[in-house]
């Protein structure tokens, strides 16, 4: 339905918000203009520089400089040698106002740059974000322009509202970015492509070779106006990753660092909103018929007003479908599609970070003895209270989930084996204590599995399945655990023993 909508309302709409939009652009970018004509330029003289920078700065040779050859609209090298872009007149506008010159060495890709930079062949480095990587080798000054990310996706794909919530999609990215590398350190969950340039990327997601890309909200904007890739849509932001961009110092140019940082810290609003406008800008047609114009706007929003109260309500249905999807309907915990989800999930992050997982699973002991004595709905009652209670003696970072029949099991992120036998048997005594249905007491059988390397979810499952079926086997209402390497011994009066 939304994307019938869309593709109905889209011609309508299209004259009329790119004329709001050029509008606005060109309304903004003339008071900025005369607003910064106004103003009195800053020169070397007027910035408080200390003796030892004012003495760095007379003797001084061009500042060699190491940029991003291919990053349009922020910044690329020209064919005829020269470095352009928003970023290009924001780095001169800095080094100008202090009194310094630079000399661009050339690269043909951005990871050419960086490893000419690593290898000081560059004193600084323009327009980059400040990583854990990159703070190795180079400081950097106080952002010059900031520029939010967001999602790319192609038009039928869902909204993102959290990244975690995605398995094994494909995520294009330029190599050697900052999202790149933050990425892969906190999104394990996703599968990431490499490309040379951001518009590539892009193109990824528009030909269905990848199902995402994360970019800069102008990069993103001015790349689908270039190519005309209407195709693509802004599926969600990514709230901690806004682009931060700053100058980058090698490390032992100190002097350097302070003089260019309070360069930085002059720049004003109207001055970074001028240049993005010289390189981003919308023309506006002369002669407009203000009356179609008129007619046009009360249009769009009659149809805008429709549009997003069928988009509320479809996102509404959405929410709802998933959580039915995602979870059992008789106890309200997780069924076994979002327990294999999170599953691997977590197995990846423990790979990833080396940290320990275990897996948790109880079985209610006799449990048909309660449903032949008392019915299946007192069985069912059963069931709900358990769950209950699981939910209430478990962490917040714990995933508790109902794995089929009477038989449930908790998911223990960053547990080892220790923790996991401490918090099954703490389960195990609280179930014991505890009246159901009819006032009967029951108890529960617990097996305990471990993460070691080269496991799957099968391999962790089943091992924590033997366990249990090893607690039943030795008299009920008792915790085992199941290695692949140890022999028999006791942990806190629980038995672990080797897996056959």
């Amino acid at each position: 339905m939304r994307k019938a909508l869309v593709s109905t309302f889209y011609p309508l709409l299209k004259p009329v918000l790119l004329l709001l939009s050029a509008m606005t652009v060109n309304a903004v970018s003339a008071n900025t203009l005369a607003s910064v004509a106004n103003d009195a330029p800053i020169s070397a003289t007027a910035i408080n520089f200390t003796p030892e920078e004012r003495a760095y700065i007379q003797k001084a040779k061009p500042i060699t400089m190491c940029v991003d050859p291919d990053w349009v609209p922020f910044e690329h090298i020209t064919p005829e040698g020269k470095h352009e872009g928003i970023g290009a007149d924001l780095v001169q506008l800095v080094v100008q106002r202090v009194g310094l010159q630079t000399q661009l060495v050339q690269t043909k890709t951005w990871e050419e740059s960086l490893a000419a930079s690593k290898a000081g062949r560059c004193q600084i480095t323009s327009f980059l974000n400040e990583s854990a990587n990159r703070a190795a080798w180079l400081q950097f000054t106080s952002p010059i322009f900031s520029d939010p990310n967001i999602l790319v996706a192609r038009e039928e794909h869902a909204y993102v509202g959290d990244l975690r919530g995605l398995v094994n999609e494909v995520l294009a990215l330029p190599r050697g970015t900052m999202v790149e590398e933050r990425i892969r350190q906190e999104f394990p969950n996703l599968r990431v492509v490499l490309t040379n340039t951001e518009e590539e990327a892009i193109e990824l997601v528009s030909t269905r070779q990848a199902d995402l890309t994360v970019r800069s909200l102008i990069v993103a904007a001015y790349a689908i106006k270039k190519e005309g890739l209407f195709n693509l849509k802004i599926a969600g932001q990514v709230p901690q990753f806004v682009n931060q961009l700053r100058i980058g110092v090698l490390k032992d140019e100190t002097l350097l660092l302070s003089i260019l940082d309070k360069g930085a810290r002059t720049i004003t609003p109207q001055e970074r909103e001028m240049i993005s406008n010289r390189h981003v800008s919308v023309k506006v047609q002369q002669g407009i018929d203000y009356r179609l114009f008129w007619k046009l706007l009360g249009g769009a929003v009659v149809l805008l007003l429709i549009f997003f109260y069928w988009n509320r309500k479809l996102s509404h249905l959405n929410r709802k479908l998933i959580h039915l999807a995602e979870t059992d309907q008789l106890t309200g915990l997780y069924n076994r599609l979002k327990i294999d989800q999170t599953l691997n999930i977590e197995i990846h992050r423990a790979q990833r970070a080396a940290q320990s997982m275990s897996v948790i699973m109880l079985d209610i002991d006799f449990f048909k003895r309660i449903n032949d004595l008392y019915g299946h709905q007192a069985g069912d009652q059963l069931l709900v209270g358990l769950a209950e209670l699981l939910r209430q003696r478990t962490r917040e970072i714990d995933l508790v989930g109902r794995w089929g029949g009477e038989e449930f099991i908790v998911i223990c992120p960053y547990t080892n084996l220790e923790g996991a036998l401490s918090l099954a048997e703490n389960l195990r005594v609280t179930v014991e204590q505890q009246q159901f249905v009819q006032d009967q007491h029951i108890t529960i059988s617990v097996g305990v599995s471990t993460y070691q390397e080269g496991d799957t979810g099968k391999d962790l499952v089943a091992r924590a399945d033997a366990a249990l079926y090893a607690a039943k086997n030795a008299g009920r209402n008792r915790v085992r655990a199941q290695m692949l390497e140890q022999v028999d011994v006791q942990i806190d009066g629980v038995k672990v023993v080797k897996l056959a």
